[in-house]
């Protein structure tokens, strides 16, 4: 990280994980703040906080003796990151609607990826990074693994094949079913073909008792030799830091494959067009937004700072197409509003959205079509 915000009200103790003081900051004034202590700090405070902590303390001044006197507003202090000198990436796969995306935005920190109840929600592979002490982890969020109806699902399915591949780890992710599926069996195979490392990830454990946990461990130690089983909860976020210390456990030496500060490798144009397709998925209902497409046609930043999108929105009925709109354009409405305030937040502005809806049938088995929105192996 740059630079760190710090409110602090007095004398106040803050912790900060996973980054290092410059040391020409101790005992130096920052404005009409003192620096007057920084501390290794072994223990843990409360709180979701990951990586080596160290413990800061400084206060208002008011005199060189440095005597806390009235709260502080905001400060910058120069804070530098820990050099990054191993790196690792890691494929997670699994079935669809397992909850792969939900649990890559855990471990990144921010949401990169939509996320729906629906399946089949992740189209192509997102690049997620995270970066922790001296280690970079390039996590590979991919499409469910299912049987493919369409070319769209073809080239989804084969993105997965190819992601188990040439990658330093695999994180199996399953449901807490004591059952192995055909996906679950594919995948294993896979993980088997390569030769890979790979750590099986029970998710969702906040919906089944202890026991039942218990026998799904059980078949898959069966079926596979895991480096680890882990249960957890991506969206309560019980076991993450487990499951982040085995996967520091796969890096090895190498340079830096992303800057600091960047989380993902998406464009703004495709993350704009995902924003879209997660309200389609959360506000329509069976097939319809499984059938949809979204393209962003306009990107451009005024003066002011307002940026102007223009989406078009592709279904592959007449019917779909008067649903997405809805009575008097209401359900449009409903998805721009919701798109547009995801939108401002991601780009920190505001943006100005016009949406527009188009047929083009049978979009999915239109090979150059497929590869003009930007899924280009398939």
């Amino acid at each position: 990280m740059g630079f760190a915000r710090v409110i602090t009200d007095y004398a106040t103790t803050y912790y900060l994980c996973g980054v290092a003081v410059d040391p020409a900051c101790r005992g130096m004034g920052v404005g009409s703040v003192l620096l007057t202590a920084v501390t290794a700090h072994p223990a843990r405070p409360a709180g979701n906080l990951r990586g080596p902590c160290i413990r800061i303390v400084f206060c208002q001044t008011d005199d060189t003796a440095g005597k806390c006197s009235r709260p502080l507003k905001k400060r910058k202090l120069r804070i530098k990151s820990m050099p990054i000198a191993k790196t690792a990436m890691i494929t997670i796969a699994g079935r669809p609607n397992v909850g792969k995306s939900t649990l890559t935005n855990a471990l990144v920190g921010e949401k990169i990826a939509i996320v729906s109840s629906k399946p089949q929600t992740t189209r192509s592979r997102i690049y997620g990074v995270v970066n922790r002490e001296d280690t970079q982890l390039v996590l590979l969020d991919t499409p469910g693994l299912h049987k493919a109806r369409t070319r769209l699902g073809d080239y989804m399915v084969k993105v997965v094949r190819q992601s188990v591949a040439d990658v330093d780890a695999v994180c199996l992710m399953v449901e807490p079913i004591a059952h192995i599926g055909p996906p679950e069996q594919a995948l294993i195979e896979r993980i088997r073909a390569e030769k890979l490392p790979a750590v099986l990830v029970i998710n969702k454990i906040d919906t089944v008792e202890k026991d039942t946990l218990l026998a799904v461990i059980a078949a898959y130690a069966e079926a596979h030799s895991f480096d680890a089983i882990i249960p957890l909860s991506a969206r309560q976020g019980d076991g993450m830091d487990i499951l982040m210390n085995q996967l520091m456990t796969y890096a090895q030496e190498g340079p830096q494959l992303f800057p600091d500060g960047m989380t993902t490798d998406q464009p703004e144009r495709q993350i704009i067009s995902e924003i879209v397709r997660e309200k389609l998925l959360w506000c329509l209902d069976k097939e319809i937004p499984h059938g949809t497409a979204v393209e962003v046609t306009k990107f451009s930043e005024r003066e002011n700072l307002v940026i102007d999108v223009d989406v078009t929105i592709y279904c592959e009925k007449a019917s779909h197409k008067g649903i997405i709109i809805g009575r008097q354009g209401a359900m449009l409405k409903k998805i721009s509003t919701a798109a547009r305030q995801d939108m401002e937040r991601f780009m920190g502005a505001k943006v100005y959205l016009e949406t527009w809806v188009k047929v083009k049938e049978n979009w999915r088995d239109n090979v150059s079509y497929i590869r003009s929105l930007g899924y280009e192996d398939a």
